[in-house]
């Protein structure tokens, strides 16, 4: 019998306060103090140490536990006002498709749905980083949209009509506007943008008939801010959250096809290697897993919606409101402009080639 682990087989070689961020604080209280089970353990426990109902302390707690419970309500009312009634997902019967699925968070995807028995397609220039099993790689410019209707037929013939979309390739080269060249805009706007286009277009129509379907749009939290040396990444990543909204409204009419939209922040994967992180507690570097988590969460339990990534990403939307001053005060604090100088990226080939 192996022996239990002991505790140096936790260590780390980050520092203990390096793992504290305010996302983790978040998650916590989340689940304790503002969800309606853990704010109505006070009054019980007031109860059992004999407090009467009249008593100050018991009546507040009282109160604290029903604002927490009614907000809790009204949030779930909200979400399902938003976006409907989950849709029914059954793993036997559906067929995922992933562009940019050869490395990273879309890689990661691949491999979680392959191993529970899922028909899985990868659409990418190269073929996976690592073997994946029951995953079929076509190789694909996915912002050529002759090389995409090509695939696609392929794909509906070997595996059938796809019920899952993620689109997720994207390319960032980390550069000035005058440093970049025509070739790596155009790469930028084929792989970051174009790309959504031509999957949603071949693979819309069969979720249509099939009457299910889920389209997971990957953007990010720079589509809310453009820092320096993300002008066509920013850009194009503005670009696909507002295809997403359009698309939401253009399905609304059917039920059981649902949109995601994942704005995740900085992912520790190579495509934004070297990006020097301005606060790690308050804008701490995603893990792939968790945030690959989160995706199939949603897709597993049929659900439409908006996915922000980490904490900070759900209210920098606001900053826009502020006086101009206030916003360039903010992001000289956050840093944000500096964040690049350091961007190594993949190499150049990888970069062309659409991975995420």
């Amino acid at each position: 019998m192996e022996a239990p682990p002991t505790p140096s087989g936790f260590r780390t070689d980050k520092p203990l306060l390096s793992l504290l961020n305010i996302d983790l604080l978040a998650q916590v209280a989340g689940i304790t103090f503002f969800h309606p089970l853990g704010a109505w353990m006070l009054p019980l426990s007031l109860r059992t140490l004999t407090f009467q109902w009249h008593h100050p302390p018991m009546w507040g707690s009282m109160l604290y536990a029903t604002i927490v419970t009614v907000a809790w309500l009204l949030q779930s009312l909200n979400h399902r006002l938003a976006y409907g009634k989950n849709r029914e997902f059954d793993k036997s019967e559906e067929v995922l498709v992933i562009t940019g699925g050869s490395s990273g968070l879309g890689l990661l995807l691949a491999q979680v749905y392959g191993m529970r028995g899922m028909s899985v397609a990868i659409l990418d220039v190269n073929e996976p980083e690592v073997e994946v099993r029951n995953v079929e790689f076509y190789k694909c410019d996915v912002g050529n949209y002759q090389d995409v209707q090509a695939v696609s037929k392929q794909i509906i013939e070997d595996l059938g009509p796809p019920s899952v979309l993620v689109n997720n390739a994207a390319v960032v080269h980390g550069k000035t506007i005058l440093d970049l060249s025509e070739d790596e805009i155009q790469s930028t706007f084929g792989s970051n943008v174009l790309s959504n286009f031509w999957t949603i277009k071949e693979f819309l129509p069969g979720m249509i008939e099939a009457k299910r379907g889920t389209i997971v749009t990957i953007s990010s939290v720079l589509s809310h801010i453009g820092p320096k040396r993300c002008s066509d990444y920013s850009a194009s990543k503005a670009a696909v959250r507002l295809l997403h909204e359009s698309l939401t409204a253009e399905v609304a009419q059917y039920d059981n096809i649902k949109t995601l939209l994942v704005s995740p922040g900085q992912i520790s994967t190579p495509l934004f290697d070297g990006v020097d992180t301005p606060s790690t507690f308050f804008a701490p570097v995603l893990e792939p897993v968790d945030v690959a988590k989160e995706i199939m969460s949603a897709i597993d339990s049929g659900a439409g919606g908006n996915l922000d990534l980490p904490l900070y990403s759900k209210w920098i939307v606001v900053m826009h409101t502020l006086p101009v001053s206030i916003q360039r005060l903010l992001r000289w604090v956050s840093g944000c402009d500096d964040a690049m100088k350091n961007f190594r990226g993949r190499n150049a080939t990888d970069n062309m080639n659409g991975k995420n």
